[in-house]
């Protein structure tokens, strides 16, 4: 574990403090979560979820994907709806 510093202003420290006292957990335990939820390895923004929602767009994980120039028009139906 790395020990570190930061500065919130008063509202977010009570709301953390009131939150962490609600669930058991330290205050360090919910940045810990926030860090990873934002930007972790899942987060929306990350890397690998970026490339996710990407290979869904071209419609990976139809069939091999050989069709993929064929049928794209379908995929991206069935993804976003017409």
């Amino acid at each position: 574990m790395e020990r570190t510093q930061i500065s919130l202003e008063p509202e977010q420290a009570e709301r953390l403090r009131r939150i962490a006292r609600e669930r058991g957990v330290s205050m360090a335990h919910l940045i810990r979560e926030a860090v990873d939820a934002a930007y972790g390895p899942g987060a929306p923004d990350s890397r690998e979820a970026l490339w996710e929602r990407a290979w869904s767009a071209v419609g990976c994980g139809h069939g091999d994907g050989a069709n993929v120039a064929r049928e794209h028009d379908r995929y991206l139906d069935e993804i976003y709806g017409s």
